[in-house]
Formats: structure tokens, C-alpha cells, sequence
């Protein structure tokens, strides 16, 4: 029973992942169109400059951004709707 909890879980990920990416996509593409501009509409933040840890031998950089648009909440409601129908 505990793999097939493991398993939607992993289906729930990637359908959100999938949504997140195809929604950004579209809305990408949208923005030049006049009438669905409005999908690009969005708002993006994370850290402003990378971290940078020196250890002498390794250099590790730690950075993250996170840009949200209309379309990728949208992706991501469209993915849980097939997540719970499926």
C-alpha cells in the first residue's frame, strides 16, 4: 500500500512540474499577442545575487529565482484537476 501513496505522490509532482513548465511557455508566447497578454502578467523573486560558499578546493554558488505568471497558475490548477480525475 505504501508504493501506491509513493506512486500518486510522483504523479502529483510531475503533473504540477509539467504544468509549471507548460504554463510559463504559453504564457511566454502570449505576450506578444495583444488580446492574451494578460497570461504573461507575473511577478519573479529569489535572491537578488547568488551565494557563493569558497572552501578552498570546491566553490559551491547557491542561487534561486522563481518567476510566476498568470498562465503557470493556471498549468498548475489544470494539472491538479487531471491529477484528481485520473
Amino acid at each position: 500500500m505504501a508504493s501506491t501513496s509513493r506512486k500518486n505522490s510522483w504523479a502529483l509532482f510531475l503533473l504540477l512540474l509539467a504544468g509549471i513548465v507548460l504554463g510559463s511557455f504559453i504564457g511566454y508566447l502570449s505576450q506578444s499577442v495583444s488580446f492574451l497578454s494578460w497570461l504573461s502578467y507575473g511577478k519573479t523573486f529569489g535572491l537578488e545575487s547568488p551565494v557563493v560558499l569558497n572552501l578552498g578546493v570546491l566553490v559551491l554558488t547557491f542561487g534561486l529565482t522563481i518567476d510566476i505568471n498568470i498562465a503557470s497558475i493556471i498549468g498548475v490548477i489544470i494539472a491538479i484537476i487531471i491529477y484528481r480525475l485520473a
